[in-house]
């Protein structure tokens, strides 16, 4: 057992990042770019709103739509029930569900009977495995695979997260060698591995990186939603280092909208997802209109539903037809169409 793997931290942990990730003070959507994104109007569309098909396909399967509910919390007190209720409205509204870390299933062997309890009741629905990069550095890929085996997962998620590691009082900031872990689990594991950041986004020489060791999913998760370090950084007694460098570093990060620019700039042989800091169905229109593939929720889903299950499928649905009206105003009736006609401009 590692720093920061005690049952009892993990529970405070976990519990703290809940309750945190829905202040006001842990957000950063001031900075977040997307108001200076513009997608253009169309007063001619050509076609009735009926009309517009938000579907997309990923794996091999057809989903109703590009979104996906982002990795968030799993092996403590409660968080059965709460990604229950993720993975039942995923399955009903055919989202994919990035699961929490499963860190904890590295040295607690009984945690990951949450995830297959929920595997056995929704067997159809897409799941993406979570590690960190500085547990995969750690550990053999021949556990990494249990990991995913287990789950019945389809892709695997590989997070970096420097920052937060860095001012999180239980944190493991040990990135020696990431890129060589990445590579080799791109050769050992029988699912492909998506990379991404948990809100500060990349930079174009990161995203260079990740291109040239054949990476097939990135997703980018910028700056503009929930920033972990600020989240961290509330954890600790405003007397430590940590509290108050969590205050000059409150804002740091490389934008969901800069992120995507500089993976246009480098002609990726990768795949674009974007994250962080999506609040509206229009702004994942926009992320799509610029590239990205599929676009993942976490904020907004998360307080739905720790509300109840009809909101959390009222919000879901708020951000399809969002999407849909936004391609409807666009003249794209379809996602290939938003990604192709070049609707969007930065003002």
């Amino acid at each position: 057992m590692t720093k920061g793997d005690s049952f009892q931290e993990f529970e405070q942990r976990k519990g703290d990042h809940i309750r945190l990730a829905l202040s006001q003070s842990s957000q950063t959507e001031s900075l977040s770019g997307i108001d200076r994104i513009r997608l253009k109007h169309e007063a001619f569309p050509e076609m009735n709103f009926a009309d517009i098909d938000v579907s997309c396909e990923l794996f091999g399967k057809k989903l109703r739509s590009p979104f996906f509910v982002s990795s968030m919390t799993a092996g403590h007190a409660g968080s059965l029930k709460l990604n229950h209720r993720f993975a039942k409205a995923c399955s009903e509204k055919s989202w994919i569900m990035g699961v929490g870390s499963q860190r904890r299933e590295l040295f607690d062997e009984n945690a990951g009977q949450e995830w297959q309890q929920i595997r056995a009741e929704f067997p159809d629905l897409i799941l993406l495995s979570n590690i960190g990069l500085s547990q995969l550095i750690k550990t053999p890929l021949e556990k990494i695979q249990k990991l995913i085996s287990s789950l019945k997962a389809q892709a695997l998620i590989v997070h970096t997260n420097p920052l937060q590691e860095a001012l999180q009082p239980e944190g493991t900031p040990e990135f020696e060698h990431g890129l060589k872990a990445l590579k080799n689990s791109l050769q050992f594991l029988s699912v492909p591995v998506i990379v991404k950041e948990t809100g500060c986004g990349f930079s174009k020489a990161s995203l260079e990186k990740l291109n040239d060791i054949g990476v097939p999913i990135v997703d980018l998760s910028g700056l503009g939603g929930t920033h972990w370090g600020r989240i961290e950084g509330l954890r600790s007694k405003p007397i430590e280092k940590l509290h108050k460098a969590s205050k000059v570093f409150a804002d740091w990060g490389i934008s969901t909208v800069e992120s995507l620019l500089n993976a246009r700039s480098i002609g990726p042989k990768f795949q674009i997802w974007a994250s962080g800091g999506v609040r509206s169905g229009l702004d994942a229109a926009k992320f799509i209109a610029m590239g990205a593939s599929m676009v993942g929720i976490a904020k907004p889903i998360l307080a739905a539903a720790l509300e109840s299950e009809e909101e959390l499928l009222s919000t879901m649905e708020q951000f399809e037809f969002e999407l849909q009206l936004a391609m409807f105003c666009c003249g794209a009736k379809s996602i290939k169409q938003l990604q192709e006609n070049q609707v969007w401009e930065k003002i």
